[in-house]
């Protein structure tokens, strides 16, 4: 079954990166002019019906520039109450309304999926070995090798907000020719782990995975006429962790489609299926993700269509509190200078600890900018200070904090 994937409002200048982008994850492409105007459409194909990578790249986000800013499909965090969806959505009756409560839920429950919190971990980067995505960062951990970090980081760095953009400019053509050496580079994932300390990053990590990953599931739970939120919630996951059309047309075939079985129970045959095909995968890095389908099962079991709150998932209770709870692993304080920085019981956290840890990283040290003070870093700063002929204490005072975080931002 073919899969289409459509962007409109194309700028004419962009046209060509568009469609070079498209073209390059194997799609045959239509462009048409949008009247007289100077903004065009296109049209991919993808005529084997594997799974379509909705990111664009940055050329393609800046020409979706206006839906972006516009309120998300489907309860996205910009603020959307919600979506009809199903096969009677465009008549406008018959559907059913996927909530924005019931959105964020089908949502965290791929957070702790990817990252292992409701909120997800925008500053996680990740290197799991086998893992042909290579490299991965944020709340749904995009990855180097499929170019998709580098369109994240270039939404990121073209918003005139981005506190890291100037940072991250010596990297964007390294991410942009997916060069798998930063992998290994430590630099670039702390400046990583420091970019979700900016409200920008995070807000722009919400409407690009949304963009790339949760409308397209919408849409292709609506196409196949899929309304229960528990549903969705299952092809959202698989949009993410890929293989969502193989799965999807080899369960029509061998056990019946959508019309013929049922809604719950074509789900529970797909979830069976996955689980079968991740639990037989050659690659070691996706056997050990059955848990996914696990999940799933009993939340089925358990008969959570509705994705009721208070749910739990992997041991992580996801809830209304839980939901509006402020991400882990992000900092928003203490303001460098505000305190003195070294060791203590307990261990020094913050926006401050994290960009002294950048600070030090970008002097040689081998430290993880984690915004948490501990042993390592108390002996990077220490070398730190005996370059800069100063005591060698491990700790700093506010002086000596603005002193480095003035070296972060030149």
């Amino acid at each position: 079954m073919p899969h289409i994937e459509r962007i409109t409002d194309v700028p004419e200048a962009a046209v060509a990166g568009v469609k070079s982008r498209f073209e390059q994850r194997g799609a045959t492409v239509k462009v048409t002019q949008q009247g007289s105007t100077s903004l065009y459409t296109l049209e991919a194909t993808y005529p084997d019906g594997s799974d379509a990578l909705a990111g664009l790249g940055h050329v393609g986000l800046l020409a979706a520039k206006a839906n972006l800013e516009a309120p998300l499909a489907a309860g996205a965090e910009a603020g959307a109450s919600g979506v009809a969806v199903g096969a009677a959505s465009a008549a406008g009756s018959g559907a059913s309304v996927l909530t924005a409560t019931q959105a964020q839920t089908a949502k965290a429950i791929v957070n702790i999926f990817e990252t292992g919190v409701v909120r997800g971990r925008y500053d996680q980067v990740t290197l799991i070995p086998g893992d042909t995505g290579h490299l991965t960062y944020g709340r749904s951990q995009t990855t180097l090798a499929s170019g998709l970090l580098h369109d994240l980081l270039a939404l990121y760095a073209g918003n005139a907000g981005a506190r890291f953009a100037k940072r991250l400019s010596p990297y964007m053509s390294r991410a942009a020719e997916r060069d798998l050496s930063l992998d290994t580079d430590t630099g670039f994932a702390n400046l990583l782990r420091a970019c979700a300390d900016d409200l920008v990053m995070r807000e722009t990590q919400d409407a690009f995975f949304d963009l790339a990953f949760w409308r397209p599931a919408v849409e292709s739970a609506r196409a196949m006429g899929l309304t229960q939120p528990l549903s969705i919630a299952v092809v959202y996951d698989s949009r993410v962790h890929g293989s969502w059309a193989k799965l999807r047309d080899e369960t029509n075939a061998k056990d019946g489609s959508v019309a013929q079985l049922g809604e719950r129970s074509w789900i529970q045959a797909y979830v069976r299926r996955r689980l079968n095909w991740l639990a037989q995968s050659p690659r070691p890095d996706l056997r050990a993700t059955v848990y996914r389908m696990d999940a799933f099962q009993r939340l089925i079991d358990q008969d959570r269509w509705g994705l009721a709150l208070p749910l739990v998932v992997r041991g992580e209770e996801i809830s209304a509190l839980t939901l509006a709870a402020e991400p882990p692993g992000c900092y928003t304080g203490p303001a460098p200078g505000t305190r003195n920085v070294g060791l203590s019981s307990p261990l020094l956290r913050g926006l401050d600890v994290r960009l002294v840890q950048l600070a030090l990283s970008d002097a040689g040290e081998p430290v993880k900018a984690d915004g948490v003070f501990g042993d390592q870093s108390a002996k990077s700063l220490s070398r730190v200070q005996t370059a800069r002929g100063k005591p060698a204490t491990g700790s700093a005072d506010p002086a000596l904090v603005e002193e480095l975080v003035r070296t972060v931002f030149g």
